[in-house]
């Protein structure tokens, strides 16, 4: 059974005594769930705050994005034996890298294998443009995203490797895939990792869905099948909402 997973993507928000105070709160008001995974992605910044103020409650800390290199000449970047230490997980690939910082599949295929290497868990971010959803193109784009970012994984790898489908129109739009079409479309992201991999990996790897999941949506998308969790963008802000989030997850009988 795939468990699931609720993960926090604070992106850009929250100085380090707000990020404190959010993780305070989170611990407080959770009533933990042996078959939901919580994560919490603070800024950079607060990684070491968020780290000391949660240990030992059950939350999981990851990173939001991180290097491909050890160490060197990269100005204002973070690599993998930074964050090592402290986190469990790393979101590469999110469409705000890929559309705002112009990275490609490429660049996060090195990242998928740098955070393997020091025992980061990745969480690959898939998704297409609204252009590309009209003009029928999800499938073939999502596929050669997945292809390109995951050339040179081995099975074995991808038994750490969480994968998430955010359509990039629904992403901090209101505008959230239907259950149905975000479980359709998980589904085609099983069968291509069948064909890149086998059946087993498709069958084990969790695939969350993320694009303006709430409160309010989040059971509607788990009683799916294909879904196994959500990555969740500005609700994840809000301690009584993303808590319920997670209650609600708990409560889910897959």
């Amino acid at each position: 059974m795939r468990k699931i997973m609720i993960a926090a993507n604070w992106k850009m928000n929250t100085t380090v005594s707000e990020a404190k105070e959010l993780a305070r709160a989170l611990i407080a008001n959770t009533e933990m769930k042996q078959h939901v995974e919580v994560l919490i992605c603070p800024p950079f910044i607060s990684t070491e705050t968020v780290y000391n103020e949660i240990k030992g409650s059950g939350l999981l800390l990851g990173a939001q994005n991180m290097h491909y290199e050890d160490k060197g000449a990269f100005t204002g970047e973070v690599s993998p034996i930074m964050i090592a230490g402290m986190c469990q997980y790393v979101i590469l690939g999110h469409s705000e890298r890929r559309s705002l910082f112009g990275e490609s599949s490429q660049i996060v295929n090195l990242k998928i294998k740098a955070a393997i290497r020091h025992k980061i868990k990745p969480i690959l971010c898939v998704g297409e443009s609204l252009d590309e959803n009209k003009n029928s193109l999800t499938e073939s784009v999502l596929h050669s995203q997945l292809s390109q970012s995951l050339e040179g994984i081995s099975n074995a790898d991808m038994t750490c490797l969480v994968i998430a489908y955010e359509p990039v129109w629904a992403i901090g739009t209101g505008l959230a895939a239907s259950a149905r079409q975000a479980d359709d479309t998980i589904g085609f992201l099983r069968k291509a990792l069948a064909e890149i991999f086998d059946k087993d990996v498709s069958d084990k790897t969790r695939i969350l869905y993320g694009g303006s999941a709430n409160a309010t949506n989040i059971s509607e998308y788990l009683r799916e099948r294909q879904i196994d969790g959500a990555l969740v963008g500005g609700a994840a802000l809000k301690a009584n909402e993303f808590t319920s989030m997670i209650l609600k997850a708990s409560q889910t009988q897959k």
